[in-house]
């Protein structure tokens, strides 16, 4: 399977998150054959990672993963400078610099949520990396810390980075409680303010917006959009993949039908081999599948067979074959239907 994107195909209004844990390349590739314009980020990878580990475990990509960015944690400017030029030379798209992410080990590296504190420094890292590669470079953030939204240093923020070149701002439209909630709870509990994203488009027409944080239809993408630039879904990506069946079509008219979910399994079997040949646990694979039938009447018998079908050391390639024998051709062969009403 090979690619003719490149990086002009950031401009798809579309986006799934970086998810720690969930957004692999194994999920990246299966997500490719359900939705091929959908920009698609990497997990946060920090520079420690990259610098002291195996990069080519945690860079390389199949080519068909494009449009793709990589998006980086650290606060150490020359190591950022170093790894997004190794980002550049291993092909992705963009680069994304995370400044949102509140885990307690993120803020023991005083990185992440930690840069919305001292927009200049933030500003400095941005500079730095801008300067070291030629693909574009963004930043993902929240609209403000230590519970509360502070308006006059999350413009200060913007402008800040703004003034370094910063033109592309991802934000998860929620505070960040660092107080008295976990990482966990900061992606949930925090009230959802996307009225903040718009007003931050009126307030800087110039720069670009995409606005995160509890989109879960198509729908509500494109209503999103009437005020804001782009529209990152997160979770719901992973719960229900066959949600992006219809995003080429919706987004891009002219793109002919969206898959069937036989044809994805199909698609997938001869990735899902060659993974498993090269000595890759078919856990590590068939669990970004789990939701592929979400919302339909067989979603529990296929998530069930998966799970216990891994456990029994079958060939991937058996395990899928099988999986799909007992559901019902109606659901196997129906093509994605959007209501736009």
């Amino acid at each position: 399977m090979s690619s003719d994107l490149s990086v002009k195909d950031l401009d798809f209004p579309l986006s799934i998150a970086p998810m720690m844990k969930l957004t692999d390349r194994h999920f990246r590739y299966f997500m490719r054959l359900i939705t091929r314009y959908t920009v698609l980020y990497s997990e946060m990878i920090t520079t420690f990672a990259l610098l002291r580990g195996n990069r080519d475990k945690l860079l390389a990509f199949d080519p068909v993963e494009l449009p793709l960015v990589l998006q980086l944690g650290g606060s150490d400017a020359q190591s950022l400078a170093l790894c997004a030029r190794m980002a550049q030379e291993y092909g992705f798209s963009a680069v994304n610099l995370n400044a949102g992410c509140p885990s307690p080990k993120v803020q023991k590296g005083e990185f992440g949520i930690k840069l919305m504190k001292n927009p200049d420094f933030a500003a400095e890292l941005y500079n730095t990396i801008k300067n070291a590669v030629t693909i574009p470079v963004s930043v993902k953030h929240r609209l403000g810390i230590e519970n509360k939204v502070d308006y006059e240093q999350l413009y200060r923020f913007i402008e800040r980075l703004a003034a370094a070149g910063c033109c592309h701002f991802i934000i998860h439209a929620r505070i960040a409680d660092l107080n008295t909630l976990d990482a966990k709870q900061n992606r949930k509990i925090p009230p959802l303010r996307h009225t903040d994203v718009y007003h931050l488009k009126k307030t800087f027409p110039g720069l670009i917006f995409e606005l995160n944080g509890g989109v879960t239809t198509l729908k509500e993408a494109r209503e999103h959009l009437c005020k804001t630039d782009k529209v990152m879904i997160g979770r719901a990506a992973y719960a229900d993949p066959y949600l992006f069946a219809n995003a080429d079509s919706f987004f891009k008219p002219g793109n002919g039908l969206p898959p069937t979910r036989r044809q994805v399994i199909e698609r997938i079997i001869p990735y899902l081999q060659k993974q498993e040949a090269e000595g890759i646990n078919p856990l590590s694979m068939l669990r970004h599948l789990m939701g592929l039938f979400r919302y339909t009447s067989c979603a529990r018998a296929w998530r069930r067979y998966l799970s216990e079908s891994v456990k029994s050391n079958k060939p991937v390639d058996k395990i899928l074959e099988h999986a799909q024998k007992g559901l019902p051709s109606e659901i196997l062969d129906d093509r994605a239907r959007l209501s736009l009403s």
